[in-house]
């Protein structure tokens, strides 16, 4: 069923993740395609609640593909919980006669993007998030870059970590997914690797790592997810206590935002071209409420209420593999 939208805004949430403005271009482009006006939301939901919209057309989005960040700003999408928001967020848009919206960003994103929606405004989500940790796409905007990055300083930690005969502790980001240490860790060569989903103890990994020196080997890397229970720095703190046990002494990095920084990978950008564009296709198709994804190479909409109920957890044959090729 073909909708009678005219005009569309797009606006980025929470965390910003490489790949955004790929997307945002793609959509801008895709509704000026369609004889739509285009509109931006500069700094997320605060600056939607303070009526921040600009015009967009097909000039304002060049350059900005090849962009880490979000040229149009994001900020932390709670606020929509309240209805008063929603309601000001509503007359805002109508202020400009905006009749549909795109929102890039991760679960708190999606939270907007349903409650924008279900209160009248047709929104279409696209997933945009480092952890990876959203239900209904196989893979989110910016996690090949973020991977990437975090890989390239494993590497570089490695050099050191073999140099020295150490064992180091990385934090990687994720406080509810382990997608970004887990895949840091196969394919960066942990030795450990520790995560939300799979329960670990501080003696386990002590055993872990004066096993590797054991089996000679030279340096031991411990990837760890911002939100693993215990977190990095109280196993840093554990193993430190137990050096002379362990065989290695233990040196703890967080590589922190700079994951999150940086031109996007090519496919990142092919991916947030295909999603920023299926975006505004969907809503010209007089869909809404819906997430766009991707399984395999296949465009897929998934309703934002089942993206939201349904968590996306690791691979198990991944975290068996990381065992096995930690040996």
């Amino acid at each position: 069923m073909a909708s009678h939208i005219g005009s569309l805004a797009v606006l980025t949430a929470d965390d910003d993740s490489p790949g955004m403005n790929a997307a945002v271009r793609s959509a801008v482009r895709m509704a000026l395609h369609q004889g739509w006006s285009a509109w931006g939301v500069r700094h997320g939901v605060a600056g939607l609640l303070r009526g921040d919209l600009l015009p967009l057309q097909s000039r304002s989005v060049s350059h900005i593909i090849e962009l880490g960040g979000t040229f149009l700003g994001a900020s932390p999408s709670a606020a929509l919980a309240a209805p008063e928001r929603r309601e000001l967020a509503l007359t805002q848009l109508g202020e400009k006669s905006i009749q549909s919206l795109v929102v890039i960003g991760g679960r708190d994103g999606m939270a907007a993007a349903l409650a924008l929606d279900e209160a009248g405004l047709p929104t279409i989500g696209v997933p945009a998030s480092i952890e990876n940790d959203l239900w209904g796409t196989g893979v989110a905007i910016g996690a090949d870059t973020a991977l990437n990055t975090a890989i390239e300083a494993l590497d570089r930690i490695q050099d050191t970590a073999l140099a020295q005969q150490q064992a180091i502790v990385i934090e990687v980001m994720g406080r509810h997914s382990g997608y970004l240490a887990l895949m840091a860790g196969l394919a960066g060569g942990a030795e450990v690797t520790c995560i939300p989903e799979a329960p670990f103890t501080l003696e386990g990994v002590a055993r872990e790592v004066a096993d590797a020196h054991a089996r000679g080997k030279g340096h031991c890397l411990i990837v760890v997810a911002e939100g693993a229970t215990p977190d990095a720095r109280t196993l840093h703190a554990y193993l430190g206590e137990r050096s002379a046990e362990i065989g290695f002494a233990v040196y703890l990095t967080a590589l922190g935002p700079m994951q999150r920084g940086g031109p996007p990978t090519a496919k990142d950008r092919f991916l947030a071209t295909r999603l920023g564009a299926a975006a505004a296709r969907a809503l010209a198709d007089g869909q809404h409420g819906v997430m766009v994804g991707v399984e395999g190479e296949t465009i897929v909409q998934t309703p934002l209420a089942e993206v939201l109920a349904r968590p996306r957890g690791p691979d198990p044959h991944y975290l068996e593999l990381a065992k096995i090729m930690a040996q």
